[in-house]
């Protein structure tokens, strides 16, 4: 869908979006469509329970064509998260309405408005995302009809500009919707790393390392869990030097688990197939990693993933082997289906030890017990510096993307220790999120650290706001936040 902005005016042709305030006063634009129609929008307002409440809609048909007109609610209330959630909205009341075009009236002039009319396209954007690439018999009643969407504005020049920056955003949270759809068949390591090196063209320096690469860097953990697979496991590092020479990077490692059957350790058939989203991790940092060049951030940011599949076969892993970390220490397989810690055991060493960034935050669809703890609302993390944690939770905020922090804790490190080795990779049932943060803490090298688990929040089971049904894109925005405010504004 293509989004424009232009002046305040009277729209040529489409339907046409008009706001009420809470209590039915009209704004200008939708008070003038009501005196040209001989009041009809007051009487079909009248006759409906549309009294203006923030994100009610109404649709009126007049002669002159369809009019939708949206709740402001409360104009104190009207900030960023406000507006994208308008935008969503707007987006759904007429994707399938038979309308090509529609334009919204931003009518309040105050100071804010070129803003808040970003983020109102913004939302529209998100929302407007569809994943239809193999749905070849779709009916033409199910595909949207709205093509374009313009915002009149006062400042459509401020307007255009600040959208640029949100678009790249828009783009980049698209990017990770798009991998963690794909089926297995189609991506699998090789192939996500090729969607990778792809960003080179935004000017992201990318390097992908194979097999022969890893076992030469001692990365036992990560390709122990490969190696039931016939496909080759790769690890991917992107780079945007987008800040000042000498200045830190800044790193984010995801797990990239391309699908999990549990290996050996194998899962139960019913509801495997959401195990294509295992890569989510994986997919947040390519994401962001296209937004973030997308916008030009002015940054040095490292991107690392680790990509594998967890396959069984007679070569696969077998619970009491013992496998070698990059760093050294020797791990005890308790469960193969504990996978993800593995790979980014090695992917978070590798890191810290190549780059010896500022700090790193790592993301994965790692526990089941995190859902358990917080359900399909909100991620659950976990940190080492009190700082970083307050940033990003103040990140995640600012764009709704709702976080926990969760405790770590030497009772809780202690139920890792293993009888034969370093580490195992799985302990008791209970706290099984916490464990799995603690397994991980013994791999960061004590640089300042937080460990995402973002199983909950990777995949929705229904349309919201800006998010249609499926794949979510959580942890992009939050992120690219993150470096805004508490990397390039320090």
């Amino acid at each position: 869908m293509k989004i424009a902005f232009a002046k305040v005016g009277r729209p040529k042709k489409g339907a046409v979006v008009a706001s009420v305030l809470e209590g039915g006063k009209m704004s200008p634009t939708a008070a003038a469509l009501d005196k040209e129609n001989d009041g009809l929008i007051g009487k079909a307002v009248a006759a409906s329970r549309f009294t203006g409440k923030a994100h009610q809609s109404l649709t009126v048909f007049t002669p002159g064509g369809r009019v939708l007109l949206y709740g402001l609610g409360d104009p104190a209330k009207l900030d960023p998260q406000w507006a994208e959630a308008a935008g969503g909205g707007i987006y759904a009341a007429l994707a399938q309405s038979g309308e090509k075009e529609a334009t919204v009236v931003m009518d309040r002039d105050d100071a804010g408005c070129a803003e808040r009319a970003a983020h109102v396209a913004l939302g529209a954007a998100l929302r407007a995302y569809r994943f239809d690439k193999y749905r070849t018999t779709m009916k033409e009643d199910d595909k949207p009809s709205l093509e374009k969407l313009t915002f009149m504005v006062k400042d459509h020049a401020e307007a255009t500009k600040l959208y640029d920056v949100e678009a790249a955003i828009a783009e980049g949270v698209a990017f990770t919707r798009d991998l963690v759809s794909e089926p297995p068949n189609v991506l699998y390591p090789e192939s996500f790393a090729e969607h990778c090196v792809a960003l080179k063209k935004l000017g992201v320096d990318v390097d992908v390392l194979g097999e022969k690469e890893m076992t030469k860097l001692g990365m036992g953990a990560l390709l122990g869990v490969g190696q039931g697979s016939r496909r080759e496991s790769k690890l991917v590092v992107m780079r945007w030097n987008g800040g000042a020479k000498g200045d830190k990077p800044v790193a984010f490692v995801g797990k990239g688990v391309c699908f999990d059957t549990g290996g050996i350790s194998i899962k139960p058939a019913g509801g495997m197939e959401d195990m294509k989203f295992d890569m989510g991790g994986a997919g947040v940092v390519s994401g962001l990693m296209r937004a973030l060049a997308g916008r030009k951030a002015k940054a040095n940011v490292i991107g690392v993933i680790g990509l594998v599949e967890n396959m069984p076969d007679g070569n696969a892993l077998r619970p009491s082997d013992v496998v070698t970390s990059m760093s050294g220490q020797t791990i005890e397989i308790i469960n193969t289906d504990a996978e993800g810690r593995l790979v980014l055991a090695d992917a978070l060493w590798y890191t810290q030890d190549k780059f010896k960034p500022a700090f790193m935050i790592d993301l994965a669809t790692l526990t089941g017990a995190m859902m358990v703890s917080l359900g399909e609302e909100t991620c659950g993390y976990f940190a080492n510096d009190d700082k970083l944690s307050g940033a990003l939770k103040a990140a995640g905020d600012a764009v709704g993307e709702a976080m926990w922090r969760m405790p770590l804790g030497d009772a809780y490190n202690k139920q890792m220790d293993s009888d034969i080795a370093d580490v195992k990779n799985a302990g008791p049932r209970w706290g099984g999120a916490i464990t799995a943060a603690c397994f991980l803490e013994r791999f960061v090298n004590k640089m300042p650290w937080i460990h995402m688990d973002i199983a909950g929040v990777t995949w929705s089971r229904k349309d919201r706001s800006t998010t249609p049904k499926g794949a979510s894109g959580f942890g992009v925005r939050a992120l690219d936040r993150l470096v805004r405010d508490y990397v390039e504004k320090a």
